[in-house]
C-alpha cells in the first residue's frame, strides 16, 4: 500500500509542475515497476502495453463514434432536435430551456460527447433563448448541464472506456444508460422549472405551436431516428459488435451530411482532423493509465484495499457513497478523464468483492464525471460554454449550473440508492 500511494503522490507532484496526467501515469508507471521489478521487466511492460492498446480491435470503438459525433455536429441533426423540443415545450414558462435539455439528450443519443453536444447546442438554443429574454444565468447553466447528458445516454465515450478497463460488456453498459438517462434529462428540467418558478423573468413562455407544426417538426427528426434505430438496434439485436455499430453510424452519419450538402472538402477535413486529435488524446491517456495500472496491480493496492474495508462492519452502500465523494472532490481538482482512468483499477476490484453489479458501478462512474463537468473551477463544459460565448463572464456561468449541479447529485443519490432503475433492461435484454 505503502508502494501505490507514493506513485499516487508522484503523480501529483507531476501535475502540480504541469506535467500533462498521461504523461505523468507512465512516468510514475514505468519508473515504479522497475524499483519493483526491473527496468528491463517495466520496459517489455510499456511496450506490450503501447503495442496491445494500439492494434486493440476493441478501441477501435472510439475513433468510430467520435467520428460519428463530428459528422452529426456538421450534418445540422442538432437543430431538428431542438425544433421539435420546442414545438412541444416552448409555450411554458422556462419550455425553451426544458427544449435544450431534450434536444441535448437526444444529440446525444447520436454523438457520445459531452463537450461536443455543449458546444453544438450553444449554437443552436443560445440564440433563442436570448431573443425571448432568457437571463444569460438560465441559458449558459441550461446549455452546460444539459451538454453533459451526451456522455450517459448511449453511445457513450466513457462508457465504452469503462467497458474496456473492467472487461464489461460495452453492449450492456449501453443498455444500463438508458434509464438512467431519461431519469437525469427529467431531474434538469425539473431544475428548470423551480429556477422559472423563482424568477419567472429569467424564463419567459414562447408561443404555443398547434399540432400540424408539431407533426412537422416531428417528421423531421426521422434522420436522427433512423441512425439511432440501426447503431443500437443492431448491437442490441446480434446483427453486430459494438466496434461494427459505431462503423456503421459513423458511415451514416457521413452519409446524411453528405446528402444534406453541409459537408464541404475543407470541412470534412476539418472533421477528420478534429476526430484524429481527439482519438489521439484518448489513446495516449488510455496508454498511460494502463501503464499506471500495471504498477498498482504489481503493488498489490486492489487486494489491500478490499482487505482494509473489510476490517471494518461497513455497510457497503456506504463505501460506494464514500468512493462517489472521492470522485466528486478530486473532479474539482483533475480532468474527468484522467480521474477515472487513474482510479478505476483500484476501486473496481472492491465493487466486484462487494457484489456490485459492475454495470451499475459503471453508471455511477458516469454521473460523477458528469458532474465534474460543470464543477467549478475546472468543469470542462463551463469553459467551453465561455470559449463559444465569451460575453458571458465565468461567473454567471458557474452561478447558472448550481441548480443544475444539484439535480445531478440528486440523480447520483437515486441511481445509488435504486440500483434497478440501471439493471432493469439488462434483465430484460437477458
Amino acid at each position: 500500500m505503502q508502494s501505490s500511494l507514493l506513485g499516487f503522490a508522484a503523480i501529483m507532484a507531476l501535475m502540480v509542475l504541469r506535467v500533462p496526467i498521461a504523461i505523468a501515469m507512465a512516468i510514475v508507471g514505468f519508473v515504479g515497476l522497475a524499483l519493483l521489478r526491473s527496468w528491463d521487466a517495466s520496459l517489455v511492460s510499456v511496450l506490450s502495453v503501447i503495442k496491445s492498446t494500439g492494434f486493440s480491435y476493441t478501441l477501435s470503438v472510439i475513433p468510430l463514434f467520435i467520428l460519428m459525433g463530428n459528422f452529426t455536429a456538421r450534418a445540422g441533426m442538432a437543430n431538428e432536435l431542438f425544433s421539435l423540443a420546442r414545438t412541444f415545450l416552448g409555450h411554458r414558462r422556462g419550455g425553451i430551456a426544458m427544449a435544450t435539455i431534450g434536444a441535448c439528450a437526444g444529440f446525444g443519443a447520436i454523438c457520445g460527447s459531452s463537450i461536443a453536444t455543449t458546444a453544438t447546442m450553444a449554437k443552436v438554443a443560445y440564440p433563442s433563448m436570448r431573443q425571448l429574454g432568457y437571463s444569460d444565468r438560465l441559458a449558459a447553466g441550461t446549455i452546460a448541464s444539459g451538454g453533459t447528458l451526451g456522455i450517459l445516454i448511449p453511445p457513450s465515450t466513457v462508457l465504452v472506456i469503462y467497458g474496456i478497463m473492467t472487461e464489461t460488456s460495452i453492449g450492456k453498459l449501453f443498455a444500463a444508460g438508458i434509464l438512467p438517462g431519461l431519469l437525469v434529462t427529467v431531474m434538469l428540467c425539473l431544475a428548470v422549472a423551480w429556477v422559472a418558478r423563482r424568477d419567472p423573468q429569467a424564463a419567459p413562455a414562447s408561443e404555443r405551436i398547434d399540432w400540424p407544426g408539431r407533426l412537422r417538426a416531428l417528421r423531421g427528426i426521422w434522420g436522427v431516428v433512423l441512425l439511432f434505430a440501426v447503431v443500437m438496434g443492431g448491437i442490441y439485436g446480434g446483427l453486430f459488435t459494438a466496434a461494427e455499430g459505431a462503423g456503421f453510424g459513423a458511415f451514416g452519419a457521413f452519409l446524411f451530411a453528405l446528402g444534406r450538402r453541409t459537408l464541404s472538402w475543407t470541412l470534412f477535413k476539418q472533421v477528420m482532423n478534429e476526430s484524429t486529435r481527439t482519438t489521439a488524446m484518448l489513446f495516449t491517456i488510455l496508454i498511460g493509465a494502463l501503464i499506471f495500472g500495471n504498477f498498482m496491480n504489481f503493488t498489490g493496492a486492489p487486494d489491500q484495499l478490499k482487505d482494509f474495508v473489510q476490517q471494518f462492519s461497513i455497510h457497503p452502500l456506504a463505501v460506494v457513497a464514500a468512493i462517489c465523494v472521492i470522485y466528486i472532490l478530486l473532479s474539482s481538482v483533475m480532468e474527468e478523464l484522467s480521474m477515472i482512468l487513474l482510479t478505476v483499477p483500484v476501486f473496481f476490484p472492491l465493487i466486484v468483492q462487494l457484489g456490485f453489479d459492475p454495470h451499475w458501478f459503471g453508471i455511477l462512474i458516469v454521473m460523477v464525471v458528469m458532474i465534474g463537468m460543470i464543477s467549478p473551477p475546472v468543469g470542462m463544459n463551463l469553459f467551453v460554454l465561455n470559449s463559444l460565448l465569451p460575453h458571458v463572464p465565468v461567473r454567471t456561468v458557474f452561478a447558472g449550473v448550481m441548480p443544475f449541479l444539484g439535480a445531478l447529485i440528486l440523480s447520483l443519490a437515486i441511481l445509488m440508492l435504486f440500483p434497478s432503475i440501471t439493471t432493469v433492461l439488462l434483465r430484460w435484454l437477458g
